[in-house]
């Protein structure tokens, strides 16, 4: 019992102030007080153990919960890390991708620059002996004569200008493609651009593979004019098209089917708000399993070191920054034809 509870109790059973019934009353109160006590003490060392308990338990959490913080940490450092080096993948990847295209054209580029350098050669060795054979007739006095070399003179340098821009024209298209993109909108005629990259194309890809052979076939709507493009960007997803389009005729000539006859055609038309360009090849033709597939980044179904899986992404992407849109024809061993719809905002 309670110390002081125990003297209260012996001063009432020793006192002779009080009756029987009260001092009975009076210790049972005391009794239930001290009840009342002891049952207090054991809630408040219930609760002491308790907030013992709760402490260690806290500390325990407060632990546990730095540790994991430290791991959330760890984690999003080495996520961070890993984005990082995806971002700095798929900059190579693009980059890859560019020069990848650009190889296709280097081939192209040198067969279809000798052309016009075998004119400006020819002609300028032809204007040389023409202009031999006119001081000849300068010093015999018959100007007549000097009049009719003079002006073969000059048709011949009409020549050499119109092929020098022809292969200055090829040059700068090279310089365009090869450059990052300068983003600004510029009026290009389309039919020229189209046309161009086919033979580069053609021909890169006759270089790699001199067995390989295609009929090319042109539909180019002359009125279209010129449209506001980005022409480094637009000459990458023409030249991925087309490249694409030799590819598929090219695997399925390997398959040796007997008369089976490469062809690739190209053709542009204006609508009203709009123009189209198709890219069509008699190949095997997309599988309906990965039709799905085609636009998403690093999907490729060429054998590995031979496809990115960037180009169609990336030309869905530069399409789209144009206000255009692309979509796809495919059946199975009869051929492919992307479709590229630009509006005609402003056209000259």
């Amino acid at each position: 019992m309670n110390q002081h509870l125990q003297h209260i109790l012996d001063f009432i059973e020793s006192s002779n102030h009080f009756s029987e019934d009260d001092k009975a009353a009076l210790l049972k109160s005391v009794k239930s007080a001290d009840k009342d006590l002891l049952i207090s003490d054991f809630k408040l060392e219930r609760t002491e153990k308790v907030k013992r308990t709760t402490a260690i338990l806290l500390e325990e959490t407060i632990e546990e919960l730095e540790h994991k913080r430290k791991a959330i940490e760890d984690t999003k450092n080495a996520l961070q890390k890993s984005l990082d080096e995806l971002k700095a993948t798929q900059t190579q990847l693009i980059q890859s991708e560019k020069m990848a295209s650009l190889g296709e054209l280097t081939a192209g580029i040198a067969h279809e620059i000798q052309n016009p350098l075998n004119f400006v050669n020819n002609f300028s060795e032809v204007s040389k002996e023409l202009l031999e054979e006119m001081l000849e007739e300068l010093q015999n006095g018959d100007m007549e004569e000097v009049n009719a070399i003079a002006q073969d003179v000059i048709q011949n340098l009409e020549k050499i200008n119109h092929h020098g821009k022809r292969a200055d024209g090829i040059v700068k298209g090279m310089l365009q493609h090869s450059r990052s993109s300068s983003g600004v909108k510029e009026l290009t005629d389309i039919n020229v651009l189209v046309d161009e990259y086919l033979r580069l194309a053609y021909h890169g890809l006759r270089a790699k593979d001199k067995s390989f052979n295609a009929a090319l076939e042109t539909h180019l709507d002359d009125s279209i004019g010129k449209i506001e493009i980005v022409p480094q960007d637009f000459g990458r997803v023409v030249l991925n098209l087309i490249t694409n389009a030799f590819y598929a005729c090219n695997e399925k000539k390997k398959m040796q089917i007997e008369g089976y006859e490469p062809k690739v055609t190209v053709e542009t038309k204006k609508n009203k708000d709009f123009i189209e360009i198709q890219v069509q090849d008699n190949g095997n033709g997309i599988p309906k399993k990965v039709l799905d597939k085609i636009f998403q980044p690093f999907f490729t179904t060429k054998p590995t070191g031979q496809g990115t899986g960037l180009g169609l992404s990336l030309s869905y992407d530069i399409i789209k920054a144009h206000g255009g849109d692309i979509k796809v024809n495919t059946k199975e061993n009869e051929g492919t034809a992307f479709i590229i719809t630009l509006p005609t905002t402003k056209n000259a």
